[in-house]
């Protein structure tokens, strides 16, 4: 396994944040499709030809590409396609940049196959992966919102082999949804081809979708009255509750040999924090 950072969580301008992932021992980056005010699927071939050349000067990998835009889009009645087309134009971004996973939330899935919201999801990311499967690219699901029975009995369902995986995030599992890194990992392991390494701390279980919400395809929100809430915090890598010495050996096993994108969402130094969180797993791999 490969250790990786995404420039996006030292709050600089890209190349900076690419320069610093290099000199913290990094062998890859996780570059964001939303840059300050603007969207790279909208930028010039030049100016995404210039990120490449900035990771392969600091002798880096882009691990993935992040297509992460907000919203729930794909559960919308005509906003799916839109969504779609627009992660499938994120697909043609990370072959610019020489990778072949982009990773994306894509909301909280419905547990039911026959859902109506569920149904819109489907149709949009069957879209995405059966166009990245033709550019042999994969779309990867982040984990968190749902649990990891759920996540594979949707990607079975939308079922394009090779299109459509998983981003597996260990910290999202655990702290939101209360869901166990490891279990997820043996039920996943053979659609995962991308991670992030991030740790955090459940405070309050709870049901995810009651937190970040599911829209019917109408646009209406639906009421979850008396489900709980989860509450949690993210915190540096290795003092949360993610069980890290049997995750990665769990990822061993499943023969998943990429990377471990760390991600840092908050903190008050989170330079420190990122260099603390490679030399963590460093120590680890």
């Amino acid at each position: 396994m490969k250790i990786g950072v995404m420039p996006s969580g030292y709050g600089v301008p890209l190349e900076e944040g690419i320069l610093k992932a290099a000199a913290c021992g990094a062998a890859g980056v996780q570059i964001n499709v939303r840059q300050q005010d603007s969207m790279m699927i909208d930028w010039s071939d030049a100016d995404i030809a210039k990120v490449l050349t900035w990771c392969r000067a600091a002798g880096l990998e882009v691990t993935a590409v992040c297509g992460d835009v907000g919203g729930h889009d794909l559960q919308l009645n005509e906003r799916n396609m839109i969504r779609a087309e627009q992660l499938c134009r994120t697909v043609d971004l990370a072959l610019k940049l020489d990778t072949r996973v982009v990773t994306s939330h894509i909301g909280a899935i419905p547990e039911a196959q026959d859902d109506p919201t569920r149904k819109n999801m489907v149709a949009a990311l069957r879209k995405v992966a059966e166009y990245a499967a033709g550019k042999g690219v994969t779309m990867a699901i982040e984990t968190g919102p749902e649990s990891p029975e759920t996540l594979l009995s949707f990607i079975e369902q939308v079922n394009v082999p090779g299109g459509l995986g998983v981003n597996l995030d260990p910290a999202n599992l655990r702290m939101v949804g209360s869901f166990c890194p490891v279990h997820a990992v043996k039920l996943l392991g053979k659609y995962i081809v991308h991670t992030h390494a991030k740790d955090g701390v459940n405070l309050t279980p709870g049901k995810a979708y009651a937190r970040y919400g599911i829209f019917n395809p109408d646009g209406t929100q639906r009421v979850f009255e008396g489900v709980p809430v989860p509450e949690f915090k993210e915190v540096p890598l290795g003092q949360g509750q993610v069980p890290w010495d049997e995750y990665l050996a769990a990822l061993r096993d499943a023969g998943f040999e990429g990377y471990l994108t760390v991600e840092r969402e908050c903190g008050d130094d989170p330079s420190a924090d990122i260099s603390m969180a490679v030399d963590f797993l460093k120590s680890r791999i």
